[in-house]
């Protein structure tokens, strides 16, 4: 029997990091794959306005309710309200593909940004703090930079999207089973 939980994700979507302790278990069932495909939610380098940020704070306190995970004050009370925040997905996706890459640790890679931007209220997309990530989850720096710069990170998420519009997912996070060739 083969069996794969396909995770569709992206780091900076709050309820992907919410899902966190699911994905984990998932992880931790050793008869269990995790496929991992990043799915582009900030195409573009994007600055928030107030009111998308206001928003963000509403579904962070549900979130934070629902899943239990916890929200940092740095991440409540300074990144979300910082002028110079910038959300794209792109480096954090390739951050996720280069730790699995190299050494089988995209999972970590995609839990310890989650932390560093929901609870330690951290700039992720910038290069030097998804370095600084690659190192905690015992990653080698120059290999990562060298891995993440290798990753074309928009075919990636160009799949993502197609492997979404064929199972009908219209967000994330979204979670699918393929077992003996058969998705559910």
């Amino acid at each position: 029997m083969t069996a794969t939980l396909h995770y569709i994700y992206d780091p900076l979507c709050g309820w992907c990091y919410g899902a966190e302790p699911l994905a984990q278990a998932a992880a931790d069932v050793a008869e269990l794959s995790v496929a991992l495909h990043g799915g582009g939610l900030w195409a573009e380098p994007t600055k928030l306005p107030d009111d998308m940020r206001n928003y963000i704070s509403e579904a962070d306190k549900r979130l934070a309710e629902i899943s239990g995970q916890p929200l940092g004050d740095r991440y409540r009370n300074e990144l979300l309200s910082d002028p110079d925040l910038i959300l794209e997905s792109a480096p954090t996706i390739k951050a996720v593909l280069a730790a699995e890459t190299l050494a089988g640790k995209g999972l970590a890679m995609l839990k310890a940004i989650q932390h560093a931007h929901y609870v330690d209220g951290r700039h992720v997309v910038r290069t030097e703090v998804l370095n600084e990530i690659a190192v905690s989850v015992s990653l080698d720096e120059t290999e990562f930079a060298q891995s993440v710069a290798s990753i074309d990170v928009d075919e990636h998420i160009s799949q993502t999207r197609a492997l979404m519009g064929r199972i009908g997912a219209q967000g994330f996070p979204t979670f699918v089973l393929e077992l003996n060739g058969q998705w559910y």
